[in-house]
């Protein structure tokens, strides 16, 4: 008898299994070479189906050599045109040419090439799919009760992250490193699972990296190409909060159901965002709202009634189209990251559908800080009304966002009105800080006076824009002291401050027009002398940069002793990011990175950019 088999049974292995069960022995199989460029395709793309029919035909050439059936390979090979077309069935028909032209049997666990071969007059058996039985995961026995993450790398000792929340230790788990073998039963294992189990899906199939729901696991896979070894992460949440958990539960709650609200909740890795968020989603759900997610991944722990959409065709402005049309009274997005994240939210928002976003942040006003440039400022309280800062698993701080049109605080002259944001701490009504437009440009004012921080917020602002003004006119470092109201002194090197006075002082007087205020400019020396000889001046720990703009690169170069430390890199004083210096003494930021966009929009309106230590 001739057979000829599809890419179904050659993964799952039926044909090798029925050829040792004596069933075939002595036939001949026609193996299609539109298979064979299907499957290595898959195994290119580091998808563990095409491994396994890879697997198969090895077992077949075995039988082959030891006599018990006939091998022949025939037919044209898959095209990539064919390879992309095959869930439309280019690839099934190609198999059902050859079966036909070879006069065999076709088979096919799959039910629909088998009703199409049926329908063709093809002699067509069906095999009903396996169902493989699925145990408990050989990685889950790297994980306890006080285990969040699990993180193994081929030729690496096992590690895992493990603690309550807020402090959470990454630590090695034994002393053993593991091995290519072992990493790659438990990469097939999860894959299986995921493929197989109801409670288990693969979120994400791409050319080195697979990413799979499995129960509570968010499992992570990636290979080379895309990664230099063979590594799996595996994420699971170690707590399950209800809002009656947190501070200000009772005015949150009621808060939220007032009326449809925009939300962002901030916090650090691992701070308890994401554990906050499904508590909230949760409430929102048993108290009759229509609740859905936003996801990539899917990662949020929610109940049932709440159902997570992911990317539609590759983009979430596609996904939130689609929302839209449920009407969702509220949605969860978890995380806001890029421009196009904070677009699709501020549109959503502005659709009037309730909104709360999940956001990156080390302080409760980065995350107002992440919509400046991205959406219009006046249009910020009508987005974002509340911003719900995490810190070790808690409620930290929560901060109410208005408007309103008046002279900024601190400020004088009644022609100086203007929309002011103003972001007050939702338990007290005390204003925290003030966001508005000064000389074209967004400042953040904050209006609580610290040790640390014992300048106005009129002093700052003041002092931001003189040494904007200065470091356009000079590409050597600047320092700025601000002495009264209307007085200002600038520090500059010896051999800029020529150039920084101007010809005749005509430089200088413009910018002292421009600002309304008065500006004597010495050298850095002098500045130092005057601290040492205890002056109230306060030198800048920060070192001043001139960024490099490439086609790939943004470069911040530093000086080469400085290579390894770990800086943070702000504008105007504003926190950016944190980063490690390199080894030649510069930071390189990739272009189109969600950092570059942020660093690229602070150059663009000339902010002043210094990079300080991460203390």
């Amino acid at each position: 008898m001739n057979i000829v088999p599809d890419t179904s049974v050659v993964v799952d292995g039926r044909i090798s299994q029925r050829v040792e069960d004596g069933e075939y022995e002595g036939d001949t199989v026609y193996i299609p070479e539109a298979v064979v460029g299907e499957v290595e395709a898959q195994a290119n793309s580091g998808r563990q189906t095409g491994w396994d029919a890879l697997e198969e035909l090895q077992r077949l050439v075995e039988l082959a050599d030891d006599g018990k059936i006939s091998i022949k390979y025939v037919g044209e090979r898959a095209g990539e045109e064919d390879i992309q077309r095959a869930a439309a069935g280019a690839i099934d028909a190609i198999i059902r040419d050859v079966a036909m032209e070879h006069d065999a049997r076709l088979l096919t666990s799959d039910i629909v090439q088998a009703e199409v071969a049926k329908g063709k007059g093809i002699d067509v058996e069906y095999l009903e799919p396996l169902e493989r039985e699925l145990g408990e995961l050989g990685l889950e026995q790297y994980f306890d009760e006080l285990t969040m993450s699990v993180h193994l790398k081929e030729g690496m000792v096992p590690m895992v992250k493990r603690g309550e929340v807020g402090e959470i230790e990454y630590q090695s788990t034994g002393d053993e490193e593991i091995d290519r073998e072992t990493i790659e039963e438990y990469a097939n294992e999860v894959i299986t699972t995921a493929k197989r189990a109801d409670d288990a899906f693969v979120e994400l199939s791409e050319e080195g990296m697979t990413i799979a729901q499995v129960r509570d696991m968010r499992i992570a896979i990636s290979r080379p190409p895309f990664s230099e070894a063979v590594e799996i992460t595996a994420v699971r949440p170690i707590v399950k909060t209800t809002m009656e958990d947190y501070e200000h539960a009772d005015e949150l709650r009621e808060r939220l159901l007032e009326r449809d609200r925009g939300v962002l909740i901030a916090g650090a890795p691992g701070a308890g965002k994401s554990t906050f968020a499904q508590a909230v989603a949760e409430f929102l759900s048993e108290h009759d709202n229509v609740v859905k997610t936003m996801e990539k991944p899917r990662d949020l722990q929610v109940g049932k009634e709440v159902t997570q959409y992911t990317e539609l065709g590759g983009e979430m402005s596609k996904t939130a189209d689609s929302l839209l049309m449920v009407r969702p009274d509220y949605t969860i997005y978890d995380e806001v990251r890029k421009t196009d994240d904070f677009e699709v939210f501020a549109d959503m928002r502005l659709a009037g559908v309730g909104m709360v976003g999940v956001v990156h942040a080390t302080r409760p006003i980065d995350a107002l800080q992440r919509l400046v440039g991205r959406v219009e400022l006046g249009m910020i309280p009508q987005i974002v009304d509340t911003v719900v800062y995490i810190e070790e698993g808690d409620v930290e701080t929560v901060y109410d966002v208005t408007t309103e049109v008046k002279v900024p605080e601190g400020l004088m002259e009644e022609d100086l009105a203007r929309p002011v944001i103003q972001v007050k701490d939702f338990a007290t009504g005390t204003p925290a800080y003030e966001i508005y437009t000064f000389n074209r440009q967004v400042v953040t004012v904050p209006l609580e006076e610290t040790e640390e921080a014992p300048e106005s917020g009129v002093d700052k602002l003041a002092k931001q824009e003189v040494e904007r003004e200065i470091q356009s006119a000079t590409r050597g470092p600047v320092e700025v002291d601000i002495r009264g109201p209307n007085e200002a002194v600038v520090y500059v090197s010896e051999d800029e401050i020529s150039h920084v006075i101007g010809k005749g002082g005509g430089r200088i007087s413009d910018i002292e027009d421009r600002l309304g205020i008065n500006i004597d400019v010495r050298t850095l020396g002098e500045r130092t002398t005057e601290t040492a000889g205890g002056g109230s001046s306060e030198q800048e720990a920060g070192q001043l940069v001139t960024p490099e703009v490439t086609s790939r690169h943004i470069i911040l170069p530093l000086s080469g002793d400085r290579a390894g430390e770990t800086v943070e890199v702000q504008a105007d004083g504003e926190y950016l990011f944190t980063a490690t210096v390199g080894r030649g003494g510069d930071i390189q930021v990739s272009r189109g990175s969600a950092i570059a966009e942020e660093l690229e929009r602070a150059i663009d309106r000339e902010r002043t950019i210094t990079v300080v230590p991460n203390e």
